[in-house]
């Protein structure tokens, strides 16, 4: 009677350890959620923040409107990645040249951008500004200049930096013909 007792116990263990790992080797690989159609008010070529994103299941967005006021001087687009950041676009309206500060992106070696004002890249962000003074009948003024900045977050990797001077130039002048700068 001892026999079967002495096959049955390595056969059940054989079989848990079978099944854990057939489990493990089904595992998912994740891919980069689709971006909709319509993001970040339409400013970009999705095909182009697609790749850019890191993989994950869940793509979400919080979008504020591109829309500016007297106590409204900035607005963003923040796209998810399972909760977390993967594309972030922001715009800010200052009073004076001298406060746009892009001295803490000094050490990430940026690459000049040729659009706007300045501009400028790095691995995982750009930035832009450009004056902006509404013509007539574009609706209140927040400020004199509007600065524009990308970032992405850095994908396993994935060096950004070929794609975002297109991205900033997009930007730069959808903001330009959206708030009607002259």
């Amino acid at each position: 009677m001892r026999r079967p007792a002495r096959v049955m116990a390595p056969l059940a263990l054989f079989l848990s350890l079978g099944t854990l790992t057939n489990g493990c080797s089904e595992a998912k690989t994740k891919s980069i959620p689709e971006i909709p159609n319509q993001f970040c008010w339409n400013a970009f070529d999705r095909t182009a923040v697609q790749p850019l994103l890191p993989q994950g299941d869940k793509l979400s967005q919080e979008i504020d409107p591109f829309q500016f006021a007297e106590h409204n001087s900035s607005t963003s687009c923040i796209l998810y990645v399972d909760g977390n950041y993967g594309f972030r676009a922001f715009a800010d309206f200052e009073d004076e040249e001298d406060f746009i500060d892009w001295s803490s992106w000094a050490a990430r070696k940026p690459d000049s951008v040729r659009t706007g004002v300045k501009g400028i890249a790095w691995d995982t962000g750009a930035a832009s500004y450009v004056p902006c003074r509404p013509l007539p009948g574009a609706g209140p003024s927040t400020g004199k200049f509007v600065e524009l900045r990308i970032h992405v977050t850095d994908a396993g990797g994935k060096n950004a930096r070929e794609a975002l001077p297109g991205l900033l130039k997009q930007f730069t002048a959808f903001a330009q013909k959206e708030l009607k700068c002259g």
